[in-house]
């Protein structure tokens, strides 16, 4: 048994490096392609806030009911969401049928999680390691994505230039890099085929304990008020991330200093290893100063770098404040895992991770749709960086009143 879950871990693990390979591999062109193929900045703007909300409202339901229907189903679901969105953006330039994938379909305009994957694998490893191993596995886990999606980012703007420079159009360039995306989550697809039953939640019926509706509808039960406090914080820290998603700061940085698809990648191949490494600290950090303290005290200083980016007045200098931001940006991200997995009963994880990411993911997809008038508009194009800083500071401070005396089983 132990060697079918550690296969299962190592696996796991795999599916997480193929995925954030995929989400970086588009995310650096995504905005370039969909101007090639002739929206405007408001459509991109609208079509990244739809990408987010159809994943809010798909990954709500698989995850709230992938610890009864079944985890690695529910994986499966969602590798093919990915296939239909990459097939339907590569096949056409109709706007509607562009709403309709990203709303249906899984695409990163980020380079970060989006749709069920994040949630129910991170129950899944929670259920197969002990409780004082858990964030540095989940440090581990955040490593390799952020790896893999630097690896992404710097193959696909590579390919791209390599296209272009051998004649191909602009377009064409970025549409191999659409079809690119639909492969890889086909891949994806078959290796969720590869866990075995040991992912699954094991559930005991206790005839004398009926659930209660928002059980039934949502998965949870004792840790309902934690869940939804935890979700509606999340929900600003991503509402304000929403200003500069990858794919945002790739436009930004091309129309500002007119930065080429391969120095792009090169930019954010650089910045995802920093955030990679950062997040490996974080379990360091945490085992001194605890999970809440970790999250916030990295946290407000990587947002004040944010908002220094654009006040730099040439391309060395925003490079190295944005390198040394993305250097602690994500110490809070499995250190907030983490303590989610940790303050839920095992039978809630799916529905708690899922919860909470649903939450981030309908904060985040409300913000583009204002970033696109305003990087329009030369004199406003750095206000959603001054946005985007300060309200991740406002969510720090509003945390760590919230919930510093909550502490986690491991720290007890």
């Amino acid at each position: 048994m132990t060697r079918r879950l550690m296969a299962d871990g190592y696996f796991l693990f795999i599916t997480r490096i193929a995925r954030m390979f995929g989400y970086g591999f588009l995310s650096v062109v995504l905005a370039l392609y969909l101007e090639q193929v002739g929206l405007n900045l408001v459509q991109i703007g609208l079509l990244m806030t739809l990408t987010l909300i159809g994943d809010t409202i798909i990954s709500l339901w698989i995850t709230t009911n992938a610890d009864r229907i079944g985890r690695r189903r529910m994986l499966i679901a969602g590798a093919l969401l990915m296939v239909f969105a990459g097939v339907l953006f590569a096949v056409t330039r109709n706007f509607i049928f562009l709403l309709i994938a990203a709303t249906i379909g899984v695409i990163s305009p980020s380079g970060y999680e989006v749709g069920p994957f994040l949630s129910i694998e991170q129950a899944a490893l929670s259920q197969i390691v002990l409780d004082e191993k858990r964030t540095n596995i989940f440090a581990w886990y955040n490593l390799v994505g952020s790896f893999a999606t630097a690896l992404g980012a710097l193959a696909g703007g590579s390919l791209v230039q390599l296209l272009m420079d051998s004649g191909v159009s602009s377009l064409g360039s970025y549409r191999v890099i659409v079809i690119g995306y639909a492969v890889i989550g086909a891949v994806l697809g078959g290796l969720f085929t590869r866990l075995s039953p040991a992912v699954e939640i094991r559930t005991v019926a206790n005839p004398s304990q009926s659930p209660s509706a928002f059980k039934t509808l949502f998965g949870l039960h004792r840790s309902r008020r934690v869940v939804l406090k935890l979700s509606a914080l999340f929900s600003i820290d991503a509402f304000a991330g929403g200003f500069v998603l990858q794919s945002i700061l790739a436009y930004w940085f091309h129309v500002r200093f007119n930065v080429q698809p391969a120095v792009l990648g090169k930019i954010f191949f650089g910045a995802n290893i920093l955030a990679g490494l950062s997040a490996l600290s974080a379990a360091w950090v945490a085992s001194k100063i605890g999970l809440i303290r970790t999250m916030v005290f990295t946290h407000i200083p990587s947002n004040i770098l944010l908002i220094l980016v654009p006040l730099m007045p040439n391309l060395p200098l925003a490079i190295a404040v944005l390198l040394l931001r993305f250097s602690i940006s994500q110490m809070d991200v499995p250190t907030r895992q983490s303590y989610t997995m940790a303050v839920v009963a095992p039978d809630e994880r799916s529905a708690a991770s899922g919860i909470t990411g649903i939450a981030r993911t309908t904060g985040a997809s409300l913000s583009p749709v204002f970033t696109g008038p305003l990087l329009a508009n030369a004199a406003l194009m750095n206000v959603p960086f001054f946005l985007s800083g300060g309200l991740k500071i406002i969510y720090d401070l509003l945390l760590y009143r919230s919930f510093k005396a909550i502490k986690p089983p491991e720290e007890k």
